[in-house]
């Protein structure tokens, strides 16, 4: 899955020739081609629909019940198990679990390339899990931080993905129920949307989520969700070395920044939208500042 947004980065972004990287790479012109029309690999094509005998009658449930789950909080979302259970007992179910969990993953797949596909390549990031303009060069980092949040009336940990770009030291922040996969990617493709750009580069810690197995030096095994995110949105990435969090030290700033500036004191809100919603707002409040020693704000 690597080697695939690589090539691909290759020339949608840096704008070498398909036959140079078919070269390169050791490919025909013909993979390099594929390869460039689609943001993952889409394996064997088949001729017609997959019949799915067994699944057929309750696929009006599975997608009624997706998509009253976009309304929900993502920690009371529902899992592929949950489905099953509740096909079993509302809904005289006799199939298998595997069955059910193939197609809510491709469902949810499906969901999540709906998203805005921004293409332009502008400058890097830093992002931590606990662009305004964006200019070509500047570094930029994610990470997570926690926080305690009063939500529809219960108290609870908050964790927020925050998103800087240091040469303009613009940021972002949204908030989950819980730091997971679906929040790592669901964190970017909001970062993306709010800054109106793909940064060139981000700057990671070696986060679980992404990195699947530190080889040595700066090289790493990345995990199957974060390749296809790079895939799809074609940014370069850049590790940390372990333990280190001074190489991003930005957004770590930024981390502690956005605690104390928008959770005091303990924030309490309707529902995570509106939450969210807020501190969309606080990011962009920050943008009319001026930093010190610069005469232009932030944004």
């Amino acid at each position: 899955m690597e080697i695939y947004g690589r090539v691909r980065r290759a020339v949608r972004v840096e704008g070498r020739s398909q036959r140079a990287v078919a070269r390169e790479f050791g490919l025909s012109r013909e993979t390099v081609r594929k390869m460039l029309q689609y943001a993952v690999p889409p394996g064997y094509q088949r001729q017609q629909r997959i019949n799915r005998p067994k699944l057929g009658p309750w696929l009006g449930v599975i997608d009624a019940i997706l998509s009253d789950d976009k309304q929900r909080p993502v920690k009371q979302r529902h899992t592929a198990k949950r489905i099953f259970d509740r096909l079993k007992e509302e809904h005289q179910f006799t199939g298998g679990y595997t069955i059910v969990k193939d197609y809510v993953r491709s469902a949810t797949l499906r969901s999540q390339e709906m998203f805005v596909p921004l293409t332009h390549a502008p400058g890097e990031a830093q992002a931590d899990f606990p662009p305004q303009r964006i200019k070509r060069g500047s570094p930029g980092t994610p990470d997570f931080g926690e926080a305690l949040v009063v939500i529809a009336g219960v108290e609870q940990k908050a964790h927020y993905l925050a998103m800087d770009l240091p040469h303009s030291d613009d940021c972002f922040v949204v908030e989950f129920p819980a730091e997971t996969t679906e929040a790592f990617l669901e964190g970017h493709v909001r970062a993306f949307a709010y800054f109106g750009a793909v940064p060139t580069r981000i700057l990671y810690g070696n986060t679980k989520i992404a990195v699947a197995k530190i080889l040595g030096g700066e090289e790493r095994q990345r995990t199957r969700a974060f390749s296809e995110l790079q895939s799809y949105y074609l940014f370069a990435d850049k590790f940390g070395g372990p333990a280190k969090g001074n190489d991003k030290g930005k957004v770590e700033g930024l981390v502690g920044y956005a605690r104390r500036s928008f959770m005091v004191p303990i924030p309490c809100f309707n529902s995570w939208e509106e939450f969210n919603a807020y501190l969309e707002v606080q990011c962009r409040k920050r943008r009319e500042r001026r930093l010190r020693g610069h005469s232009e704000t932030i944004g």
